[in-house]
C-alpha cells in the first residue's frame, strides 16, 4: 500500500467546501472520483483542514492510500487531465505510511483579501470582499497583533455542523505565530499563521478587525473579546470569497 501526498490548487467558487457532502460538488468528491478512475480503487483522499464553501485554496495538502502503480509523475498528468480546470494538481510525493495530510501538521498559513478601491474589477469579484468603505487600517494593524500568542478562540469559533452533539467538545486553544495586515495596491490582505484553526474562525477574526476599522471597537477590545469566550462578543463572519489556504507545513 503507497501513501500518496498531492498538493492541490483550487478555485472554491462553485464548491460546496472541502469535505464531500451527498448533493453537492465538493472538492474532496471530485478529487474522490479522479483517483477512483484511474486506480480503479474506493478512494476518500484527506485533506490538511476543511476550508468552507466558497474558499480557496493555494496549496492544499492531501493524502491518500493506494495499491495502484501508476509512476507518480504520471499521477498528476492523469487528475489534472480528469479534474475540472477550477482544481489542479501541482505535485505529488510518497510518504512514510505515517504521514497523514491533517494529523502531521505543525502550521498552516491563510490570508484573507479585502479589495478597498471604489469599483471591483469583475474578474475579481470573486476572489475578494469588495469592501470600499472608509477603514483605519493602521487600527486593523494593531488589533491583529492582539491574536499573536496561545490563546481560548471560543469567540471567534461557529458551532461545526459536522460535529456531532455527543461528542466531547475539543479544546479552542491555538497558537498564533503571526497576524498582520498589509496594503498591496487597493487590496488589504491579512496574514495568520497558527498551529490550528477552529471553524470560520479567520472570517470571524476578518469580522473583528472590520469593526475595528470601522471605529466601533478599539484594537484593546480583541483582548476583552477572547477573554469573554462567547461568539456573540465578535464581529460577524467575513465573506468566503476573500479567504486562501496558502500553505501547510509539517
Amino acid at each position: 500500500m503507497r501513501n500518496l501526498k498531492l498538493i492541490v490548487s483550487y478555485d472554491g467558487s462553485e464548491f460546496a467546501g472541502w469535505q464531500v457532502q451527498p448533493d453537492s460538488p465538493t472538492v474532496q468528491g471530485t478529487l474522490a472520483s479522479a483517483i477512483g478512475r484511474i486506480t480503479g480503487e474506493k478512494v476518500l483522499p484527506q485533506g490538511s483542514g476543511r476550508t468552507d464553501a466558497g474558499v480557496h485554496a493555494l496549496a492544499q495538502v492531501v493524502t491518500f492510500a493506494t495499491q495502484s502503480p501508476v509512476p507518480t509523475p504520471n499521477f498528476v498528468k492523469a487528475l489534472n487531465d480528469l479534474l475540472p480546470p477550477s482544481i489542479r494538481v501541482l505535485g505529488i510525493a510518497e510518504m512514510d505510511s505515517g504521514f497523514h495530510a491533517r494529523k502531521s501538521a505543525r502550521a498552516k498559513t491563510y490570508h484573507y483579501r479585502i479589495y478597498r478601491a471604489a469599483i471591483c474589477p469583475p474578474f475579481l469579484a470573486r476572489y475578494v470582499w469588495h469592501y470600499p468603505f472608509p477603514l483605519e487600517e493602521n487600527s486593523m494593524e494593531c488589533a491583529a497583533a492582539m491574536v499573536v500568542g496561545e490563546h481560548d478562540f471560543t469567540s471567534f469559533a461557529a458551532v461545526d455542523p459536522e460535529r456531532g452533539s455527543e461528542e466531547v467538545p475539543p479544546s479552542n486553544v491555538r497558537r498564533i505565530f503571526s497576524s498582520t495586515w498589509e496594503r498591496q495596491g487597493d487590496e488589504f490582505v491579512y496574514s495568520v499563521k497558527g498551529n490550528g484553526f477552529l471553524h470560520h474562525m479567520v472570517r470571524n477574526l476578518v469580522g473583528t478587525f472590520i469593526l475595528v476599522g470601522k471605529g466601533t471597537l478599539q484594537p484593546n477590545d480583541v483582548a476583552r473579546i477572547l477573554a469573554a469566550r462567547n461568539r456573540s462578543a465578535a464581529g460577524a463572519t467575513a465573506p468566503a470569497s476573500g479567504l486562501y489556504l496558502v500553505n501547510v507545513e509539517y
